[in-house]
């Protein structure tokens, strides 16, 4: 993709309300953040090879955390 914004058809666009346009930005700018962190780690790891297995946290941890953050988002239905 392109850093570049699509070219500027006004006529044809329908134009957000600025708080929606900020909330826009706000998850473009976490959504490049997070692209940003992943690519450094892909990096690392070409540059320096896989790290070893008792550095990593195995994906059921990983997994079983989430989740947890996932319900603590979310209140339990009666």
């Amino acid at each position: 993709m392109s850093e570049q914004p699509a070219p500027a058809d006004t006529a044809a666009r329908q134009q957000l309300e600025p708080v929606a346009a900020d909330g826009l930005r706000a998850y473009a700018a976490r959504t490049r953040e997070s692209a940003d962190q992943f690519a450094a780690v892909l990096e690392d790891i070409a540059a320096n090879g896989l790290p070893s297995v008792e550095d990593c946290t195995p994906w059921e941890e990983l997994r079983e955390a989430h989740l947890a953050r996932l319900a603590a988002q979310r209140p339990a239905v009666a």
